[in-house]
């Protein structure tokens, strides 16, 4: 396979901005482009000393109600928390203690509230429970769908359908309604957690995408603001990364205004990305292969029962450049089968077949076409008839914005004798 990239001058270059106005300016400002946010290994051995101290004497105490009669099931997921040299518990209790800064009378306080929440709420078993209602919004409100480059799992969040006023009121309709909701999102991120690890070294933390295109911010206030206090007080540093997309103007203005009352640890979680800056943002922390469809990536939601992936090759397409990807070696009868993306389109795609006899013509498997910012991964076949090579182009000449990109193909030979 052959990678060739031509640099031309743009015929129509877009008209640059000398000056920024006040909105790009705040967008900027809210924008964090490379989070600090550092996840604990929850490795013993690197803790302060009195880190390990407090960690000790949060066990301790523990232990103590326990011994005093106390009626709490000291357990999570399945792990016990008291009396057990399981490290699974350490990485539990550390999350406690990290969320209350160490404070040993705070964690116990914050853990026995999270276990009498639990028990109420049955969270242990929550993950089996049929929530009734809301089958038509899995894979679309809130999933989990693969993992990003460090192996956390990701979990993705799109609150725009809810923009339809009838849509709303069958799910957030009454007092009722919003507590099956509230259940039915505890179910998709207790699915994530059981993907962890709870290990020193492992995997100990997901991924949160959150998609604000079309979310209607007034509505959803309620339920936003009860989703956030739920997690903040029973899943302590669940989550290692915060990518938010689509975000619009206001957003990063009020981003601006509340950053001074977080803390550095929370806002070096937030990954905060415009409109238009969406597969750019995420292929920088997932792979490809691993991305929506919907979202500049090339995984459709079937391609999970089929086992992992196959993995992408990323590229990148500069303003005023045209990319022929050329791939080589196509025996005659084999079927090449591609998938192909640019994350924001806007530019012309196309697909040509050339056989490597003289006097042999170029076959146009896909003509030269626009493809529009909101189309997804474009997948396509060909048998071929000789021998030759495919070469797939991308002509970003007419732009001077330079854009990600990721294909992959596999080719099968003809099993005809």
């Amino acid at each position: 396979m052959e990678f060739e990239q031509q640099q031309t001058t743009p015929k129509n270059p877009e008209k640059i901005q000398t000056k920024k106005n006040i909105v790009s300016t705040l967008m900027e400002a809210a924008t964090i482009r490379s989070p600090s946010f550092k996840e604990d290994a929850y490795f013993i051995n690197n803790l302060k000393s009195s880190e390990k101290k407090a960690l000790q004497d949060f066990k301790d105490k523990l232990q103590l109600l326990v011994s005093d009669g106390d009626n709490n099931d000291y357990s999570m997921w399945g792990i016990p928390l008291v009396g057990s040299n399981d490290e699974r518990a350490d990485v539990i209790l550390l999350k406690f203690l990290r969320a209350r800064d160490f404070k040993v009378n705070e964690s116990v306080t914050m853990l026995e509230k999270c276990l009498s929440w639990r028990k109420e709420f049955k969270a242990e078993s929550i993950v089996e429970e049929e929530v009734e209602g809301f089958k038509e919004l899995e894979g679309v409100v809130a999933y989990m769908h693969g993992y990003d480059r460090e192996g956390h799992p990701v979990c993705y969040n799109a609150y725009g359908v809810f923009r339809d006023k009838v849509m709303y009121e069958r799910v957030f309709g009454d007092e009722d309604k919003l507590k099956r909701f509230l259940r039915w999102r505890v179910q998709v991120l207790e699915r994530g957690i059981n993907l962890l690890h709870f290990k020193a070294g492992g995997v100990n933390s997901m991924i949160q995408v959150t998609d604000l295109k079309d979310m209607p911010k007034r509505e959803l206030r309620v339920a936003s603001n009860q989703i956030l206090s739920l997690f903040q007080d029973n899943y302590p540093e669940m989550v290692a990364r915060k990518i938010f997309i689509n975000v619009p103007w206001y957003f990063s203005v009020l981003y601006s205004m509340f950053s001074p009352f977080l803390t550095q640890r929370t806002k070096s979680k937030f990954v905060i990305s415009k409109e238009g800056n969406v597969a750019e943002t995420l292929y920088k922390f997932i792979r490809p292969e691993d991305i929506p469809v919907q979202y500049g990536g090339l995984s459709q939601a079937t391609d999970l029962q089929n086992g992992p992936p196959k993995p992408a090759s990323e590229f990148t397409v500069k303003g005023g450049e045209k990319v022929n990807i050329q791939i080589e070696g196509i025996e005659a009868g084999a079927t090449i089968t591609w998938d192909i993306v640019v994350g924001g389109w806007d530019l012309e795609y196309s697909a040509e077949f050339i056989p490597d006899a003289e006097g042999s013509y170029t076959i146009a498997v896909e003509k030269p076409w626009k493809v529009s910012p909101s189309e997804e991964a474009i997948h396509n076949s060909f048998t071929s008839k000789e021998t030759g090579k495919m070469v797939l182009s991308v002509d970003n000449t007419l732009s001077r914005r330079k854009k990600v990109a990721a294909y992959r193909y596999v080719v099968r030979k003809s099993t005809a004798v």
